[in-house]
C-alpha cells in the first residue's frame, strides 16, 4: 500500500497581497512536511505537492477552506515515494508564462473555452469538424499526445500567442485543446476567442483527468509531467509508444534532461544511448566539465549557482 501521493492543481482566483502570501505558503507547505513546486500571483495558484497521505489531504482541505481556492480540484496520483526533493513557493507575475506584455486581455475567470469532462471529450474527438489541438512544449508532445491532435513548433507556452495566425484556417471549426493538468487550455482558449475562433472547448482536467476517468482512450504515448517521475502512462486501453530516440530513432517512451547543466535539453532517450552519452544530448555534452552523473533517471535537482566575484575599477 502506498504511503504517499503527488497533487497537481491550479486556481484562477485573485489574491491580494500575493508576494506575502507565498512566503506564508510556503511556511504552510513545509509545516505539513510537503515536497513540490507552486507558483503564486496575483491571479491565482498553479502547484503541484508531494508528501504522505495525511499532509496531502491536510493540504487540501486547507486549500478548500479558503474561499477564494474553494473551486480547486486536485488531480491525485498515489506514487511510491515524494515526486520532489524540496519544496519551492514563488511569487511570479503569471501562473503560467503567457508571453503576453498585455495581461489584461485575457482572464480565465471571464472568457475561456466550454470546459469538456474526459467523457465528453472522448465522444467528440473523433467528430469530423472538430479539431484537437496540444497547447504543450515541442518536448511534452514528443513524447505523447492524443490522436490526430494539431501540435505546435513551441519551447514554451510564451510561444503560443505568435502561433494564433498559423490557426487561423480552424477558425470555424470546434477546437478542442487540452494540456497536461487544464491550467495552459484556460488561458489558450480564452486567447482564441479573444482572436474571433467561434467554438472552443478544452479538457477539463487535461490529460492527467482524463486518464483517470476515461482511461486514457486513444492518448498515444506518456505524458510528460514537471516532477521527478518525469513521465506517466495514461491510456489503458489502446496504449501504444510513439516517441523515439533523440540521438538513435529507437522507438523508446523514455524523457530525460541532458546531463550538462548548460544545456538540459528535453530529450526522448533509450537506454542503449544514455549509458552510452552518459544521459547528454549529444557528445558535445558529454565532454562538459559540469556534467552531471548519470544515474539512468535523467532527473536532477537544481543546484543554485555560485555568485560571481565582479571587481569594481
Amino acid at each position: 500500500m502506498t504511503q504517499f501521493q503527488t497533487l497537481l492543481y491550479y486556481c484562477y482566483s485573485p489574491i491580494a497581497n500575493a508576494e506575502q502570501f507565498a512566503t506564508d505558503h510556503l511556511a504552510f507547505c513545509k509545516s505539513l512536511n510537503l515536497v513540490g513546486r507552486i507558483i503564486v500571483a496575483d491571479e491565482g495558484l498553479n502547484g503541484t505537492v508531494s508528501g504522505s497521505k495525511e499532509s496531502c489531504t491536510a493540504y487540501m482541505e486547507a486549500i478548500h477552506a479558503d474561499a477564494r481556492f474553494a473551486k480547486t480540484e486536485f488531480k491525485i496520483d498515489d506514487v511510491a515515494e515524494p515526486s520532489f526533493i524540496k519544496m519551492h513557493c514563488r511569487y511570479k507575475a503569471e501562473i503560467v508564462h503567457s508571453g503576453m506584455r498585455d495581461k489584461t486581455v485575457i482572464d480565465p475567470n471571464k472568457q475561456t473555452g466550454k470546459h469538456l469532462e474526459p467523457a465528453e471529450f472522448r465522444d467528440m474527438i473523433n467528430d469530423e469538424d472538430v479539431i484537437i489541438l496540444d497547447v504543450r512544449s515541442n518536448y511534452e508532445h514528443n513524447l505523447g499526445k492524443f490522436k490526430n491532435a494539431i501540435t505546435l513548433d513551441i519551447e514554451n507556452f510564451r510561444d503560443f500567442p505568435d502561433k494564433i495566425n498559423e490557426l487561423a484556417q480552424y477558425k470555424d471549426k470546434k477546437v478542442l485543446t487540452y494540456c497536461t493538468g487544464g491550467i495552459k487550455c484556460e488561458k489558450a482558449s480564452a486567447l482564441l476567442l479573444h482572436h474571433g475562433f467561434n467554438d472552443v472547448y478544452q479538457l477539463h482536467g487535461g490529460i492527467i483527468k482524463y486518464g483517470k476517468e476515461a482511461n486514457g482512450e486513444d492518448f498515444e504515448g506518456k505524458c510528460y509531467v514537471f516532477d521527478n517521475r518525469i513521465a506517466v502512462d495514461v491510456n489503458s486501453v489502446n496504449p501504444t509508444v510513439v516517441s523515439k530516440c533523440f540521438n538513435c530513432g529507437t522507438v523508446t517512451p523514455k524523457m530525460i534532461n541532458c546531463a550538462n547543466p548548460e544545456c538540459n535539453e528535453h530529450i526522448t532517450q533509450c537506454d542503449a544511448c544514455g549509458e552510452e552519452l552518459q544521459g547528454c544530448c549529444s557528445t558535445n555534452c558529454v565532454t562538459n566539465p559540469r556534467r552531471r552523473p548519470y544515474d539512468g533517471t535523467g532527473y536532477y535537482v537544481k543546484v543554485p549557482q555560485p555568485v560571481k566575484n565582479t571587481v569594481k575599477v
